[in-house]
């Protein structure tokens, strides 16, 4: 087990599932039961906060695990080609081994496809879904308009090649320093918005877990192919990167699963991974001239990423589902961190208002409760307005992705 000093109230435990031995936090001695699945160079010690509110309430047992290669988890390689499944089918072996038959899911970041493609696979086990900064049902990198048009038919620009190879090595390393590429400096300059930082007790305990992301072909960042395509790089077929590739992975039939349980999906308007803008895009990287040889926007423009996810949800909301977007004012890749309180009123607010004997209330209903909880944590009336523009859909805020010299894609 990890060396590294757990919360009040979280510990830590593994299960040997049907598929492979799983690490996890555990919290909480409530009847109603919460799993939160992390992001990629991470693992569930990035929870630890979020879970300590959750459990306080007495309602929810909250249980965080850790994908393979990641965290305290067991090393297996990832079939890339299957895009997600390995990680969502080991998300169904660790709940089957738990015996967790109905029960409400959050994914942040590429655990945010996790638990759709979960939802797109095991439906009828879910209460609720909360995406927190996720990426694209149409794959990191490669496409290039809301329906996740291919940019190429080999999908250059995606996969595991397009990691700096820099970082790739001083990860590998466990640096711990804060050079350019450095995994401290990538996560304080990308996982949140500056000026924000974590305490220096909380910024140790996250770079441990991300240093805990193994190394190897067939878990980070995986196998390299090249193309004649710019930029010159395509995906392999193993690894955590080439699985969110668009060449393997498109979650378009989410909208059309048979049990539709309500969505939240919470993101940050300063999100620099995850944006229409993204700083780890290869197409918004040419256009900047970071790149050189840029085809242009005609050829290949940036990936509209949250576009993307907003289509996919609208089209799940028109064939009879229900969902919320939230965005988050001054917050960028990691809401549950820089806006903890925010978060946590939001998904008790959520998880209640569909896990109690009357059922949903219906969108309308959950979009004021949101409001509600919105106006008595935002000091700013203003700004408490430009959230209910959101929760309207009659306002989107923009991004606003600032060049960086830390890039690391």
């Amino acid at each position: 087990m990890s060396t590294v000093q757990l919360l009040p109230g979280i510990t830590q435990k593994k299960v040997k599932t049907a598929r492979l031995e799983v690490a996890y936090l555990e919290a909480g001695t409530g009847n109603i039961s919460i799993v939160l699945v992390h992001g990629n160079l991470s693992s569930s010690l990035f929870f630890q906060d979020l879970m300590q509110d959750l459990s306080a309430t007495g309602r929810y047992k909250i249980y965080a695990i850790d994908m393979r290669g990641y965290g305290e988890s067991e090393v297996l390689a990832v079939d890339a080609t299957r895009g997600v499944q390995d990680y969502s089918d080991d998300l169904d072996a660790f709940a089957r081994a738990l015996h967790l038959n109905s029960y409400h899911l959050f994914g942040w970041s590429l655990g945010g496809n996790v638990v759709m493609q979960y939802a797109i696979d095991y439906p009828n086990t879910l209460r609720s879904l909360t995406l927190q900064a996720t990426s694209s049902p149409f794959g990191f990198g490669g496409t290039k308009d809301a329906q996740g048009t291919p940019t190429w038919p080999d999908f250059a620009g995606s996969g595991g090649g397009t990691v700096n190879t820099d970082f790739v090595r001083l990860l590998a390393e466990e640096d711990r320093g804060d050079s350019q590429f450095s995994p401290r400096t990538i996560m304080n300059t990308f996982y949140f918005k500056p000026p924000f930082k974590p305490a220096p007790d909380h910024e140790e305990m996250y770079l441990t877990s991300l240093l805990m992301t193994r190394v190897t072909p067939g878990n980070y960042p995986g196998d390299i192919t090249s193309s004649n395509n710019w930029p010159n790089i395509a995906p392999g077929s193993r690894g955590a990167i080439n699985g969110i590739s668009p060449k393997y992975l498109n979650q378009s039939n989410f909208t059309s699963i048979s049990h539709k349980m309500p969505v939240l999906w919470i993101h940050g308007a300063d999100d620099q991974v995850v944006s229409d803008t993204s700083l780890f895009d290869f197409g918004f990287l040419g256009q900047i001239g970071a790149v050189p040889g840029w085809p242009g926007a005609e050829v290949y423009p940036p990936q509209p990423m949250k576009t993307q996810v907003r289509t996919v949800l609208e089209k799940y909301k028109a064939n009879g589902g229900e969902y919320q977007e939230v965005q988050l004012a001054d917050c960028g890749h990691s809401p549950h961190i820089e806006k903890l309180g925010t978060v946590y009123e939001l998904v008790n607010s959520f998880i209640q208002e569909h896990d109690s004997p009357s059922g949903s209330t219906g969108t309308r209903q959950m979009a004021q409760r949101i409001y509600h909880l919105l106006s008595m944590v935002t000091p700013n009336r203003s700004e408490c307005n430009r959230y209910n523009y959101v929760l309207r859909g009659t306002h989107r805020l923009h991004d606003e992705c600032k060049p960086s010299k830390h890039v690391l894609h």
